[in-house]
């Protein structure tokens, strides 16, 4: 089963605990041990979320870090998908004298 569009982990970070729990990114960053730019970054979709990131935030708010890091496998391969048509490679065809 495919995801077509899924979403970005930081616009998610962003939305449902950032700004649900009514915290400012400079509140947030402090919280969450990191800096402002760093969080920022990754709130705007600039930035992956790295698995340090995820567990900072997995021990904060409690959103368990596996399904952060799949959020971002999704997004990743979702990306990746998007280009498979700019992406050029030779299909391997074992040689029959060595198979």
């Amino acid at each position: 089963m495919a995801m077509h569009n899924p979403v970005h982990p930081g616009n998610f970070i962003k939305t449902e605990i950032i700004e649900a729990h009514g915290l400012s990114v400079t509140a947030a960053a402090k919280v969450l041990g990191v800096s402002r730019p760093a969080l920022s970054n990754l709130l705007n979709e600039n930035a992956d979320l790295s698995g340090e990131m995820a567990l900072r935030i997995e021990k904060a708010f409690g959103v368990n870090m596996d399904t952060l890091m799949r959020m971002q496998a999704a997004y990743d391969i979702a990306q990746a998908r998007k280009d498979a048509g700019k992406i050029r490679v030779r299909r391997y065809q074992p040689d029959s004298a060595h198979a």
